[in-house]
């Protein structure tokens, strides 16, 4: 059972950035899919939620900005950050759980998300 996340990177401010997260050793049909992320110092922060029917949810320091989204065909979860802060800057990790756990079961690795101009 495995998570990967991957497309962190350097991007400006108002910039654009997909990130990802595949599932390997389980399918996504009954997992729901979470990001979260930390910034140096800070404590970690949930960021969003996609359920495994589909149903989203966002912080607020993201709403209207962030998308997340499921393809369960290729076993992954996306999350697609537009109008990017520097506040935004952390290491994002995705963890999964089943959708009749109230917390995470497994964690992936984190991605790095770096804006700065």
């Amino acid at each position: 059972v495995q998570l990967q996340a991957s497309g962190g990177g350097l991007v400006q401010p108002g910039g654009s950035l997909r990130l990802s997260c595949a599932a390997s050793g389980f399918t996504l049909d009954y997992i729901g899919i979470g990001w979260l992320r930390q910034a140096p110092g800070k404590e970690r922060e949930w960021v969003s939620y996609i359920s495994n029917t589909g149903s989203t949810y966002y912080a607020d320091s993201v709403k209207g900005r962030f998308t997340i989204s499921r393809d369960n065909a290729k076993n992954t979860v996306y999350l697609q950050m537009n109008s990017a802060k520097p506040e935004d800057t952390a290491v994002y990790v995705c963890a999964a759980r089943h959708w009749s756990h109230a917390t995470y079961d497994y964690w992936g690795q984190g991605t790095q998300v770096t804006v700065s101009s």
